[in-house]
């Protein structure tokens, strides 16, 4: 049997908060957590922490977390640029507090590497960032 549900309002109990971008500031060379960042900072921080997290790899994270850049390896450079951009944009694209991500410029610095720059457009700022991937 289906309950029957009548008159009920939800839309004036619903509020939409926005979560803080207060975290705690780690210190990717030694390990270490050293204090907090906020705003423009804790968006550097979360770029970072995305792009390099294997999408998939570790359970600790849901499979929204993180970039898929681990099969890109042996594949045709035209098509790495086109998948790399894709799949930054993706992966970063979940954080509400990223508006866009723009800007991509191609390089290949080694024989194998291939070196992306893009900008992310926050709602703190943008953040001009880089990424390299072996093909």
């Amino acid at each position: 049997m289906i309950p029957k549900i009548e008159n009920i309002n939800i839309g004036d109990e619903i509020e939409i908060v926005e979560e803080p971008s207060l975290t705690y500031a780690l210190d990717f060379e030694t390990g270490e957590i050293k204090g907090y960042k906020d705003g423009l900072e804790a968006m550097e921080q979360v770029v970072f922490k995305i792009l390099n997290t294997e999408r998939y790899k570790y359970l600790i994270y849901d499979w929204g977390y993180g970039v898929e850049l681990a099969d890109l390896y042996g594949k045709d450079k035209a098509y790495v640029y086109s998948e790399l951009k894709r799949r930054i944009r993706e992966a970063l694209m979940v954080d509400s507090r990223i508006i866009d991500v723009i800007d991509f410029k191609f390089e290949t610095i080694e024989r194998n590497t291939v070196h992306v720059r893009f900008v992310v457009r926050t709602i703190f700022g943008d953040i001009e960032t880089s990424r390299g991937v072996n093909i």
